[in-house]
This record gives structure tokens, C-alpha cells and sequence, in this order.
């Protein structure tokens, strides 16, 4: 049983981590393909802005999908670790805690840090007003957005990581007290 219980925690931990990764290199992918907007000027004298490709909002969706994936299945193996096995008392319980919210924290920057960046970047502008046109540029999307959602994909993963290890050692202690043999008193009535 105790064989079977470590390939199942390694594989869950290559999974999260694969995903983590994957989530990493799609939103490292969204910051190098930014849209950026160029200013043209048509027949009428009214000028407009221009985009260029616009698959950083796919690359920094597929981020979100992966990263949110990996959560999912994390909670889903640790059943939120609410519903699933008891955790016993003492230091590995109170890490996995400490790490289960470090984790949730830094997730829900991360999938706020990517999803803002893909709904900003999908985000053009089209026909600019002439009274503004010294002045006003083509929006898009500022530098550093999907790199800060990749920093806390980093995290999030690492903070997992560490969860899910304290956590498995936690109910494999738990499951250990709970095994163990105890001495029965036997009370007799006295006549």
C-alpha cells in the first residue's frame, strides 16, 4: 500500500508540475507577443490604429487554463483538503495550512494577473478623434502584465508543491495513529 500511495504522489506532483510549467511558458509566450498598435491615416484625413497579431490573448488564455487545471487538480486529489482523510496533529498539518493559503493566495493573482492581461490585449482601439490626435496613442498593453502572472505561476507551483507533500505526510501520519494497536483494559464487575 505504502508503494502505491508514493507513485500516485509522484505523479500528482509531475502533473501539477508539468501544468505549472506549461502555464509558465504560454504566459512568458503572451509577454514576448504583445499586440502593439501603429497609427495610420486614411484617405479622409481621420486616423486609426492598426494591430498586429493578436495570439498573446490566446497564450495568456492557455495560461489561465493550465494553471487553473493544475489547481484543480490538486484540490481535486486533496479533496480541498476539507471532505478527504483527517490530518494529524502537529507540523506537517500546520505547514500543509500555511501552505494551502500561501497557494490559493498567489493562484488568484496569478489567474487575475493572466486573465487581465489576455481581456487588455484583446483590447484595440480603432478610430482616434482628430481634436486628440497629437496627443492620444493606440492602447495596448503595458509591459510587465503577463511576466508578473508568470512570476506567481512560479509560486503558486512551488507552494503546491510543498502542500501536497506536507499534506500526504500529514494523513499518512494520521493514518499511522489511527493503525496502531492499543493496549484493552478489560473491567470486570466486582461481586
Amino acid at each position: 500500500m505504502g508503494g502505491t500511495r508514493s507513485w500516485s504522489s509522484l505523479l500528482v506532483h509531475i502533473l501539477v508540475i508539468a501544468l505549472c510549467l506549461t502555464a509558465f511558458g504560454f504566459a512568458i509566450a503572451a509577454e514576448r507577443r504583445r499586440s502593439t498598435g501603429s497609427i495610420v491615416t486614411d484617405i479622409n484625413n481621420s486616423t486609426y490604429c492598426t494591430y498586429d497579431s493578436d495570439i498573446s490573448t490566446g497564450y495568456g488564455v492557455g495560461a489561465f487554463l493550465f494553471l487553473l487545471s493544475g489547481q484543480s487538480l490538486l484540490m481535486g486529489v486533496t479533496k480541498c483538503m476539507c471532505f478527504g482523510q483527517p490530518l494529524a496533529p502537529g507540523g506537517s498539518r500546520a505547514w500543509s495550512i500555511i501552505y494551502f493559503v500561501s497557494s490559493w493566495i498567489t493562484f488568484i493573482i496569478a489567474e487575475s494577473c493572466l486573465i487581465a492581461g489576455a481581456t487588455k490585449n484583446a483590447y484595440h482601439t480603432k478610430y482616434r478623434h482628430m481634436i486628440y490626435a497629437g496627443s492620444w496613442t493606440c492602447d495596448s498593453l503595458r509591459k510587465g502584465v503577463f511576466i508578473s502572472g508568470a512570476v506567481f505561476v512560479v509560486l503558486t507551483m512551488t507552494l503546491n508543491v510543498y502542500f501536497y507533500m506536507y499534506y500526504t505526510k500529514s494523513t499518512s501520519q494520521a493514518a499511522k495513529k489511527a493503525n496502531k494497536p492499543t493496549a484493552n483494559v478489560g473491567m470486570a464487575g466486582y461481586a
